[in-house]
């Protein structure tokens, strides 16, 4: 009888430190996915920083160089489909397109001096680029947080709970495309 007491309270001991390990387990992995939707909150501030500029940036290229139409028009539609985007995947798609149609414009404003020369729209370019480091940042944070998260719920004994509690890999990277590796095409 007294064996019987040992072996019950043995496992029950054992059967304590496993639920706190896995509690401690789910516990780490919620402050993760928080630490997740904190770094993509710095992003999307960031991202809508740059899409508040992106209007006034616009108006001043078109003033200057209203024939570049179908430029002004992409970038225009590009910020539309960020500012509509709703999660994460939407928005790092939508980023993609802004990104690409804002360098696009930036290499039509270099056929027209005067607008490199107007007072506005240098304040706009340095705005834009200050918010572009930021954005970069902020990514690179976003970016290591989630590869983190990812690394944690792979780990043994965490992949076992994060199946339990259901938590999922989250693949919502910022990556570049293959185009925007390519150095853009200037005329002279």
């Amino acid at each position: 009888m007294k064996i019987v007491l040992i072996v019950l309270g043995v496992l029950l001991l054992i059967g304590l430190l496993f639920g706190g390990k896995l509690v401690g387990i789910r516990n780490d992995l919620v402050v993760q996915r928080e630490a997740i939707n904190g770094a993509w909150a710095q992003v999307d501030v960031s991202l809508q920083r740059r899409a508040d500029l992106i209007p006034n940036l616009v108006s001043t290229v078109k003033g200057f160089a209203a024939q570049e139409k179908s430029v002004i028009d992409s970038v225009t539609t590009a910020r539309a489909a960020l500012v509509g985007a709703r999660t994460p995947q939407e928005k790092i798609q939508a980023n993609g397109q802004l990104d690409s149609a804002l360098a696009r414009l930036l290499v039509v404003v270099e056929n027209y001096p005067n607008i490199k020369s107007n007072e506005n729209f240098l304040r706009l370019q340095d705005e834009l680029a200050g918010t572009e480091n930021r954005i970069a940042v902020e990514r690179r944070k976003y970016n290591e947080t989630v590869q983190h998260y990812n690394t944690t719920i792979e780990l043994f004994p965490n992949n076992l709970a994060a199946g339990l509690f259901s938590f999922q890999r989250n693949d919502a990277y910022f990556r570049t495309d293959a185009g925007s590796r390519q150095v853009p095409q200037v005329k002279f």
